[in-house]
């Protein structure tokens, strides 16, 4: 299977921005999983990104990253 955009953020595989692409992508699929599922996010990080802003979710992933 392949990885989520989370996973390849945390891996350095990719740049932040690229979530705008994978949300484009899932738009246009048939995928039947929700967008954070597809993204790999929990509901905290949902949370984040849909109640505050792209820079909070950046953060709490960037916070990953370094653990």
């Amino acid at each position: 299977m392949e990885k989520t955009f989370k996973e390849k953020y945390l891996a350095g595989e990719i740049e932040f921005e690229e979530i705008d692409d994978y949300s484009y992508e899932w738009g246009i699929s048939n995928e039947t999983r929700t967008l954070c599922e597809y993204l790999g996010l929990n509901a905290e990080e949902e949370d984040a990104w849909v109640s505050e802003s792209e820079d909070a979710l950046r953060d709490m992933l960037d916070k990953q990253k370094k653990e």
